[in-house]
């Protein structure tokens, strides 16, 4: 604990003496890296590394990351092709028949409707209509289009996290954990896969930037908690007064003196002295559990457990919560928005095949990459998956109030990005219906947010090869032509709607991301 330059303490640094009177000396909860490094404040590490952080109103914003592992084409969605607008050429490139690329009243975008009766060698019906979607949340959508430097999976996934290392090698959810994330507990969740479940490489940040790994949402939650869930357990004074002495003898052994100084172990009993008993205040392993009482298979009553409060509304939106990943990370991602115990939150589907759903499959092996075997039905299906999951926690995000005394919902203080690997190559056979696709640079990633300028496209398409080009990141303007990266421009335009102070970044400016 140490002061401001001022002599005061931060709601934070406040928050954690108060746990500490509560609680005394307590257990580490050995998961979590929500505390802050060592003795330094915020304001410390910003001072060296000179860039400054701005004093924040109290009302965060919310960033969800999602993840569309594989390569998600934006082509195939809202910026597709139809056969009669790319020429003599239209047969041998990625178009779509007219009758399948639905135009929506009063946008810029598109959407696909695609019917099959495979995926890829797959025997599963394909039936698809991207209308629905765009139509329902045009007004907050924006469409950006890119063009990126890797065509490596796991490479890839972390530059669209990071913008190439344009800001230090911070990614997008250690910058928001920055700016928004001191006063919550696990500030930067992440529940995605290889590339996307990475760290940046800035290790000056404070601990409490950096992700939380959560590989199973459902369990997860019942991790909070040190002791709650033991059958017989002694009385909280027992096991206050046990984890102080503990922690006496902790300091007092030959261990703990020669390494009182050192950084990891200080770290170490920040976290399970200060953070552990913050959780267990909060009761968040009750209130983000959705798992029901369902003895004797479930039998959370017989161990003292509960669920959310918002279980039933939760698990109607997710029923698949317990079987399909994405469903339960999504699940999860808004109790912990709601609960206010993280600022950002990272999901989406893996490699993994995972079966059910109405048609035996949610999930088909390689994800969005099932396009090499099968590039139209597999990106049809994938979109399907990740939209539809999308569209349920925006609604759950609506219907959230954020401040009852402005009117805002949780989802007016949200930003959804789809983040994607790269995009896909564009030839095919000559009138090929079902073909493979490879990994390409050019590409496009769709962000949706009440505080982006939405129903916009920025850059677009050249019909007659299918690519997309670029655009003026501060004005929005169209470049054809401009075919070169714009990482930093999607990174700098997330934090920018974001409102993260980017103050001596050396980023882009991307006005044309934020409505006016």
């Amino acid at each position: 604990m140490s002061l401001r330059k001022d002599g005061r303490l931060s709601r934070r640094e406040l928050m954690k003496a108060l746990s500490m009177y509560a609680a005394g000396s307590a257990v580490l909860g050995p998961l979590l890296s929500g505390c802050r490094e060592g003795l330094d404040t915020p304001a410390a590490l910003e001072e060296r590394r000179g860039v400054r952080q701005s004093r924040l109103d109290g009302k965060p914003r919310f960033l969800i990351v999602v993840g569309a592992t594989g390569g998600a084409s934006i082509i195939d969605s809202m910026l597709a092709v139809r056969a009669s607008e790319a020429g003599a050429q239209a047969d041998k490139l990625n178009t779509f028949p007219d009758a399948q690329v639905l135009g929506v009243d009063g946008s810029p975008f598109r959407a696909v409707k695609v019917s099959s009766p495979r995926l890829g060698s797959i025997p599963v019906p394909v039936n698809t209509d991207q209308l629905p979607f765009v139509r329902k949340h045009k007004d907050s959508m924006l469409v950006a289009t890119t063009v990126g430097t890797s065509v490596n999976h796991a490479i890839a996934q972390k530059r669209s996290l990071t913008g190439n290392a344009a800001w230090r090698g911070r990614t997008l959810q250690e910058c928001v954990a920055l700016q928004y994330g001191a006063d919550f507990p696990i500030p930067n969740v992440n529940m995605g896969v290889s590339g996307y479940a990475e760290r940046g490489t800035d290790a000056s940040l404070p601990a409490h930037c950096y992700g939380e790994v959560v590989t199973d949402p459902s369990f997860w939650p019942l991790g909070l908690d040190g002791s709650k869930g033991l059958k017989d357990l002694p009385d909280r004074d027992v096991l206050a007064r046990a984890r102080q002495t503990r922690d006496t003898l902790d300091a007092r052994s030959v261990f703990g003196q020669t390494f009182e100084n050192a950084p990891a172990l200080m770290r170490w009993n920040e976290q399970r002295g200060v953070g552990q008993p913050a959780l267990e205040a909060r009761d968040l392993i009750g209130r983000l559990n959705l798992l029901p009482n369902l003895p004797p298979r479930i039998p959370l009553n017989e161990y003292g457990l509960s669920n959310s409060p918002d279980a039933v509304r939760v698990r109607a939106a997710f029923p698949n919560y317990f079987t399909d990943p994405v469903e339960g990370q999504a699940a999860l991602a808004f109790l912990l928005l709601k609960y206010r115990v993280s600022v950002t939150v990272t999901l989406g589907p893996s490699f993994n095949v995972v079966v059910g759903g109405e048609d035996g499959i949610a999930n088909p092996p390689l994800a969005f990459d099932i396009s090499h075997n099968d590039h139209r039905s597999g990106q049809a299906f994938m979109w399907a998956r990740v939209l539809g999951v999308v569209d349920k926690l925006i609604d759950l995000l609506k219907s959230e109030p954020f401040d009852e005394a402005t009117g805002e919902s949780l989802w007016d203080r949200s930003l959804v990005y789809v983040a994607t690997d790269f995009g896909r190559t564009r030839n095919r056979t000559a009138g090929a219906t079902a073909f493979g696709s490879g990994h390409d640079l050019n590409n496009g990633v769709l962000l949706l947010s009440p505080r982006l300028h939405g129903n916009t496209v920025l850059g677009g398409v050249d019909p007659l090869t299918t690519l997309t080009y670029g655009f003026d990141a501060r004005t929005g303007a169209p470049q054809p032509g401009k075919v070169t990266s714009n990482e930093p421009d999607i990174f700098s335009g997330v934090l920018t709607a974001m409102g993260v102070d980017t103050s001596g970044s050396g980023l882009p400016d991307a006005s044309a991301f934020v409505r006016s």
